[in-house]
């Protein structure tokens, strides 16, 4: 068995699992056909055995006790070739030029985590190449007659520049103009999404400020190419008020019949104001009969819904380590 994310189980369940692995070693150790498992006498296959995967150091995670480390052995992990796993999927994705563009995603990254800011929300990982990736491709079946730089520098700003503070975006487009010389991007034609968003605005009594506008455009651009994203920003930050009238904009688009675009069921919750077993679901002690959270329920009646319109789960409230990594 390989345990996945191993310290994220609570250390009072970790300091359990220790005991019972070690009655499993200790029993294959002895060469006995059965032993006694927990208060159960269950038989013992001598090919028997565990592995675990945790990412040390992380917040919400637990430190492995002692008497459990001593049961497993260490395996370091080689930091993989972003530029050669990058190249082989732009391959399959059909790009004939992948070698250059995947060393231009690479050094994108590395120059963006020397010269920007340090903020917990920048990501320079193989999570973010993958990201940028998956746009390049849903570009590439779009567009199949693009020059494939036109295509990579789209990927790489339409994934990366709604997650940067104002003062490193300059800096973000310097990094791209050097690696790109020449490259310019066509404007994408928003005016009827904009026309909807500000009649929607009108509507909320928000003003329709050209940096609203652009947040919602980025938060739409990221809706198309992610299936789950997060906003940050500071209390009053228009984080809310983005996905409500992005949402009832869609909505009078597909009145409108225009831009093949959905209506949209958004459904809230505040992760803040429930327990954990109330948010997720838990067993109950007695019974040892399981009921949903909260969430369960609201995701249930999202994918039972068979029509065409989008579903947004929304959770607004304040991101601490412990509901966030539940999720995760």
């Amino acid at each position: 068995a390989c345990f996945d994310e191993f310290n994220r189980i609570d250390l009072e369940v970790l300091s359990v699992v220790a005991q019972q692995v070690l009655d499993i070693q200790r029993a294959i150790g002895a060469k006995v056909t059965s032993f006694v498992f927990e208060g159960t006498e269950i038989g013992l296959k001598y090919s028997a055995w565990c592995c675990i995967t945790m990412n040390p150091g992380y917040a919400g995670r637990s430190e492995l006790p002692d008497n459990l480390k001593a049961l497993f052995r260490d395996v370091a992990m080689m930091v993989p070739d972003y530029a050669m796993i990058a190249e082989i999927i732009m391959y399959s994705f059909g790009y004939l030029q992948a070698r250059d563009m995947a060393r231009k995603l690479v050094q994108t990254y590395r120059l963006c985590s020397e010269q920007l800011s340090s903020q917990d929300h920048y990501d320079y990982g193989m999570r973010a190449v993958i990201s940028v990736l998956r746009a390049a491709g849903n570009l590439k079946r779009k567009f199949k007659l693009e020059r494939e730089d036109v295509l990579m520098l789209r990927a790489i700003t339409d994934v990366n520049l709604p997650k940067f503070l104002d003062q490193d975006v300059p800096l973000f487009r310097g990094i791209l103009s050097d690696l790109f010389p020449g490259v310019a991007l066509p404007e994408i034609d928003y005016d009827n999404l904009i026309a909807a968003l500000t009649k929607e605005s009108a509507k909320q009594n928000l003003q329709p400020l050209p940096s609203f506008f652009e947040k919602i455009i980025q938060l739409y651009e990221m809706i198309i190419v992610r299936h789950g994203l997060m906003i940050v920003g500071e209390s009053f930050g228009m984080k809310s008020s983005c996905i409500s009238v992005l949402a009832k904009a869609l909505g009078d688009l597909c009145d409108k019949k225009q831009n093949n675009e959905f209506h949209v069921k958004y459904y809230v919750i505040n992760p803040k104001s429930v327990t954990m077993n109330q948010l997720y679901g838990a067993e109950d002690q007695i019974s040892k009969e399981w009921a949903d959270g909260v969430l369960a329920v609201t995701f249930r009646n999202a994918s039972r819904d068979t029509s065409p319109d989008r579903k947004w789960v929304v959770f607004d409230g304040p991101v601490d380590a412990i509901w966030i990594e539940n999720m995760n």
